[in-house]
């Protein structure tokens, strides 16, 4: 048998010899692991003839549009050549185009096998075409077609129906989801996961959480949708609690799914459930140290203040994509190691990789962090003349609080006055409370009327010009401040924090009462 492989490059010769011997059986036979070595035996087919033959183009077929070394381009011109297609050679063309970065050509080629072709679509052809309106996001495109399935009797094939259920959920069509979803009568746990998932998407959690609970059966996908839910919509806490109670019924979190608890440790700064996870993760096979697992423990560790461990995950990583770069440079600007983030990036160029704006936003957030000014205006200007990178509000925002911290007001103002881009409330924000802090009292109120123009329920810019006023002596405009918060009935979002005590994570409100210690704790405070 032939061997297609990186460590073996067949000869023109030993092609030929096995064409002439296996004529048929050289694409079911042969594993390629890369499109050179299909490449290869693809030109003796057509040297031969034998591409003629629909087994042998469609398993070339299969291997570029399906295999994981799939190439999408060479795919479509591998099938644009034969002429009589099957229904196997348009469902593999379609598939291939569903699964990648070019969806809407899979339902080109399915409208042409339509109109154009002999050969009908089959119940096999309609999963990948609602795959490719799920990644468009035309779902009421999609529903049309739901129209043809109705009418064909397909709708109760499983895999039909979970395709267009994945449709309606992931777009946001939660009633269309929901109506298919309950003239199922059977319990399949792919359409359940589906359910779950999706609702937790459009921060419809409780209904997320609801629907998990009365599962029957449940498998790792439900579980992990779950969790990533729960992180999604900011239950830090509960993703938590789940990943144990997942862990005492004997199931595997994915790689997704870990990062998603790691995210919570970052949010919670429960640190010692972050070393746990990381404990977890080198001890089992089923989960690879890739990049966005490390980048996912190198913002855990900082983002809890552990910056010797996340700067050894970041050393004594295999392999370092950008994303693992910029998450220790943004991890050592906001711990204060503005110095070393640029020092840092300054690595980062000197490697094979190429800062993004992602990078230079981390370098300038460390410069913002330490007050180093002229260093922010270098980093902004590199960015933007010698990378052609268009800075985003992101971007600017960090500029406008590096020259409003160290005094710079006017600068920051006239920045703000000349930007490509409106300015938006934190933009404002951001002077508003520069302003105060340097007792600029004209120019903060300002910023306060260009805020509250932009939202006007946001508290914090009531709350700020009001000290502002106070802090000048002028009581009445702070009083009235005040006054118009109340009659505009806006409330301020009352602060948060939380704190880890023996691997449990407690949270606490201003002025809160929920706590099961709440009388012991105000009675020490006493």
């Amino acid at each position: 048998m032939l061997k297609c492989c990186c460590s073996y490059v067949p000869t023109s010769t030993s092609i030929s010899k096995f064409i002439s011997e296996q004529p048929y059986l050289i694409m079911l036979e042969t594993k390629c692991s890369n499109m050179r070595d299909l490449k290869l035996i693809h030109a003796q087919l057509i040297k031969t003839g034998l591409i003629k033959d629909k087994i042998a183009a469609s398993r070339v077929l299969a291997f570029c549009a399906l295999s994981p070394a799939c190439d999408m381009n060479y795919a479509y011109l591998v099938f644009s050549r034969i002429m009589k297609r099957n229904l196997f050679i348009w469902d593999t063309i379609i598939r291939g185009f569903s699964q990648s970065s070019f969806p809407q050509l899979a339902l080109s080629i399915f409208i042409e096998m339509l109109e154009s072709s002999p050969i009908q679509p089959d119940k096999l052809t309609y999963p990948s075409v609602f795959k490719a309106y799920t990644q468009l996001g035309l779902a009421a495109e999609g529903a049309q077609l739901h129209g043809r399935i109705m009418k064909l009797g397909l709708e109760s094939d499983p895999f039909i129906r979970n395709s267009m259920l994945n449709m309606y959920v992931n777009s946001g069509f939660l009633n269309e989801a929901r109506k298919l979803f309950e003239e199922d009568e059977v319990e399949d746990v792919v359409a359940w996961n589906s359910m779950i998932s999706g609702l937790a998407k459009c921060g419809e959690i409780d209904d997320s959480w609801e629907l998990f609970n009365k599962m029957q059966f449940r498998n790792d996908v439900s579980w992990n949708s779950m969790i990533s839910g729960f992180v999604k919509n900011g239950k830090w806490t509960e993703a938590l609690d789940l990943f144990n109670q997942m862990q005492e019924e004997g199931f595997e979190p994915s790689e997704y799914t870990v990062v998603s608890l790691l995210n919570a440790c970052a949010f919670l700064g429960a640190l010692e459930q972050g070393k746990w996870i990381h404990e977890y993760i080198m001890k089992t096979n089923s989960i690879r140290m890739n990049g966005i697992v490390i980048t996912g423990l190198i913002n855990m560790y900082c983002k809890c203040g552990n910056i010797e461990m996340a700067r050894k995950v970041f050393e004594t990583a295999q392999t370092k994509g950008l994303s693992c770069w910029n998450s220790m440079i943004f991890g050592l600007a906001i711990n204060g190691f503005g110095n070393e983030a640029i020092q840092l990036f300054s690595r980062l160029q000197s490697s094979n990789l190429e800062p993004d704006s992602v990078s230079f936003l981390c370098v300038l957030t460390a410069c913002n962090h330490s007050g180093l000014v002229d260093e922010a205006r270098t980093y902004f200007t590199l960015m933007t003349d010698t990378y052609k990178i268009k800075p985003t509000i992101q971007h600017f925002g960090c500029i406008v609080d590096t020259l409003g911290r160290a005094g710079l007001l006017e600068e920051a103002e006239v920045l703000i006055n000349s930007m490509p881009i409106s300015p938006t409330a934190c933009i404002w924000g951001s002077l508003l409370s520069s302003a105060q802090s340097h007792r600029n009292f004209e120019m903060a109120e300002r910023a306060a009327k260009h805020l509250i123009e932009l939202d006007q329920d946001d508290s914090s810019s009531y709350l700020l010009m009001s000290n502002a006023y106070a802090a000048s002596g002028k009581f009445l405009k702070a009083m009235q401040e005040r006054h118009s918060m109340k009659d505009k009935q806006i409330m301020k979002q009352p602060g948060c924090s939380s704190i880890e005590v023996d691997g449990e994570v407690h949270e606490f409100l201003a002025s809160g009462t929920l706590h099961y210690q709440v009388n012991e704790i105000y009675s020490l405070l006493n």
